[in-house]
């Protein structure tokens, strides 16, 4: 599908070569830090968690940069021009993922990693139940969700890197597949985190100065509101064009499926001092914030100008955020814009390689007894193997990939946030109530997604599969808990009642 959005908008001759210079520009920083950290990446732990040197800050824009994506940049303004305030409850639980994250999770797996040997999420699984089952279960199950995310993410790069250099959507897949190999491979999480650090600053500062161009466009959000309360009022109601039902299951699933998000929790073992942790809940809602302004305002400054005839309604909503960024910023902004929606997509790309290459080379040859003796080596291949294999999947009907995409969210909640996140506070789950809660929600997401894919069934309107197998999942883990014994070891045991 090609996708020369830079002439679709009406730019001068200029602007092209201008974005795709500061996008060279961009990436050229990208390179250089995959450079450094290269030369630092000596041992498995080094690619795996970064040495365990991450400081505070560090691992807070990281965090934010891995758990954005693409989405909040592209998807996320267009599903709130097409769909209004009801695509907000997909980003309400912002203010409060930051508290329930490090409250609930990150000063535990980073203590365990005191305790332990530990580089990877199933690790964590497998010390607090002593079962190489459920460490080889959850690894399993992220590396099912992985390949489906990574596939949809590397077809977002496709898109954007089309719509930048005109490279056409499969060579733009192959192309943005290649450079988020060649740091992932060489500096694994060392330059993973620092190029998130590089692309988070940019962006929260982007974000902050591309709003201020929204309140100029209606004068402010009152004027904003006004002008779409005549021409569209159900847009500005508390659900938008959605059911009700839909709304609630995203403020549901976003909320609560932040806690079983490998490629993010699995930053928290990369912490240098845990003691820090108390400030991640306010430096991560509030950097948080400032990447949703662009996220909401871009959708309602679009509505508002096509209602106004100011702009030609987008052909797909994923236009809304390109249309708005050259039509109505300053091109360098708009530049800069683009190119971080490029950083976005590559650095939530990184963490996924970085999490499934663990997967495939330490927890899986683990959990099976045949550990590998050169982690660091087999992992860099691995890296190489899971992009040339998401960039083909990529190449596959765009509707199969996004099916493939919306169902991973929905696997890691499915199968991580019982076990892991309610597991780790709860010293009455058990080892089997662990299994049970992992194989209901790799089979149930999988079964499920796949039916209403192939139309088999239609599901009542606005009802959520992720939400459906996240609730299951969790009953399941409570009762065959309750009905059998739990055994954790002292030292686990100690670090749960800190």
């Amino acid at each position: 599908m090609p996708l020369p959005l830079l002439q679709v908008v009406g730019l001068p001759p200029f602007a092209g070569p201008t974005v795709a210079g500061v996008a060279l520009v961009y990436g050229t920083g990208i390179l250089a830090i995959a450079v450094w950290a290269a030369r630092r990446t000596r041992t498995a732990a080094d690619f795996f968690v970064a040495g365990r040197g991450i400081g505070l800050l560090a691992l807070t824009l990281a965090t934010l940069a891995s758990n954005i994506s693409g989405f909040a940049f592209i998807g996320g303004p267009g599903l709130v021009y097409a769909v209004g305030l009801g695509a907000v409850w997909i980003v309400l639980p912002a203010g409060i993922t930051g508290a329930l994250g490090a409250w609930v999770l990150a000063k535990r797996l980073r203590l365990l990693a005191e305790v332990r040997p530990m580089l990877t999420i199933p690790d964590a699984l497998r010390a607090r139940y002593g079962s190489r089952l459920v460490q080889g279960l959850a690894g399993v199950a992220i590396l099912v969700a992985i390949v489906g995310y990574m596939a949809a993410q590397v077809r977002a790069l496709g898109i954007v890197t089309d719509a930048v250099f005109g490279t056409g959507l499969g060579w733009g897949i192959w192309l943005g597949a290649a450079v988020v190999v060649a740091y992932s491979a060489t500096g694994g999480s060392l330059s993973g985190v620092y190029a998130d650090v590089f692309q988070g600053l940019i962006m929260a500062c982007a974000s902050t100065l591309v709003f201020a161009y929204v309140l100029d466009v209606g004068s402010g959000l009152s004027g904003l509101s006004r002008t779409i309360l005549s021409g569209d009022p159900e847009f500005l109601e508390p659900w938008g064009h959605l059911p009700p039902l839909a709304a609630a299951s995203f403020f549901f699933v976003f909320g609560l499926g932040v806690l079983g998000q490998p490629h993010v929790l699995h930053k928290f073992f990369m912490l240098k001092d845990p003691l820090r942790l108390k400030w991640f809940p306010l430096l991560g809602t509030l950097a948080l914030v400032l990447t949703i302004l662009l996220f909401v305002g871009v959708g309602l400054a679009v509505k508002a100008l096509v209602l106004r005839g100011e702009l030609p309604a987008p052909s797909n909503p994923d236009f809304a955020t390109p249309l708005f960024l050259l039509r109505r910023t300053p091109l360098l902004l708009a530049a800069v814009v683009l190119s971080g929606i490029l950083a976005a997509i590559m650095s939530t790309m990184n963490a996924f390689l970085n999490v499934g290459s663990a997967v495939v080379t330490h927890d899986i040859p683990v959990a099976l007894g045949r550990p590998l003796r050169d982690e660091l080596l087999w992992a860099r291949w691995t890296t190489v193997f899971l992009a040339a294999a998401a960039a083909v999947a990529a190449q596959l009907p765009g509707t199969l990939v996004a099916f493939l995409g919306v169902f991973g969210w929905g696997l890691f909640a499915s199968t991580l946030v019982p076990a892991l996140a309610i597991g780790l506070n709860w010293a009455n789950g058990s080892r089997k109530g662990a299994v049970a809660s992992i194989v209901t929600g790799l089979v149930l997401t999988l079964s499920l997604e796949t039916a209403v894919f192939l139309r088999w069934f239609t599901l009542p309107a606005g009802t959520s599969i992720a939400g459906m197998t996240l609730v299951a999942s969790l009953i399941v883990y409570l009762a065959v808990s309750s009905l059998s014994k739990s055994e954790i070891d002292p030292d686990v045991r100690l670090v749960m009642e800190v």
